[in-house]
């Protein structure tokens, strides 16, 4: 008799546990990696989002579904993804604005990384960024940004209440 109230405890537990995370509210986060490449003289960009985040935001804005990473998706993808991020990501290298440039994009798994490239005709000394990225959809989205440059390795984590960033190197 001991044993199956046991059973029946560790069963309720169990069950109650597995029923507190079903509630649990989701993380939302990207990640942005620049590297300074001084011999090309660009910084070369890696965004990571989570394709089902970036595509509830395309859909907000855009006001059509674009099924990111699915044989569904829409024709002018690369068009949209080109402009969201030229909207809501904006560096300036030493102080001056640099555009970014757009070149592709990849999957694994459930992320998007997309690749970019900001030009750097002189030798970075700071890199400034604003990233709005996806705070209109998500108010508590957080964009970590991770750069490494002549050697050193910075980070900072944007946010909502701190939309930009400046590193110094």
């Amino acid at each position: 008799m001991k044993s199956v109230k046991t059973f029946i405890f560790l069963f309720l537990l169990a069950f109650t546990l597995t029923g507190a995370g079903a509630g649990a509210h989701k993380f939302y986060v990207a990640i942005f990696q620049l590297d300074y490449v001084p011999k090309k003289q660009v910084i070369q960009m890696t965004s990571r989002v989570f394709i089902d985040d970036l595509d509830n935001a395309f859909e907000k804005k855009y006001g059509k579904k674009f099924y990111i990473a699915t044989s569904r998706e829409a024709a002018d993808l690369k068009q949209h993804l080109s402009k969201y991020f030229s909207e809501n990501i904006h560096v300036k290298i030493n102080g001056t604005h640099v555009p970014l440039k757009y070149l592709g994009k990849e999957t694994e798994d459930d992320v998007l990384v997309c690749y970019f490239t900001i030009a750097a005709k002189e030798k970075v000394k700071s890199i400034e960024m604003k990233n709005t990225t996806l705070l209109d959809t998500y108010p508590e989205q957080q964009n970590m940004v991770h750069t490494s440059v002549n050697g050193n390795k910075k980070s900072i984590l944007l946010t909502n209440e701190k939309t930009s960033g400046r590193l110094d190197y």
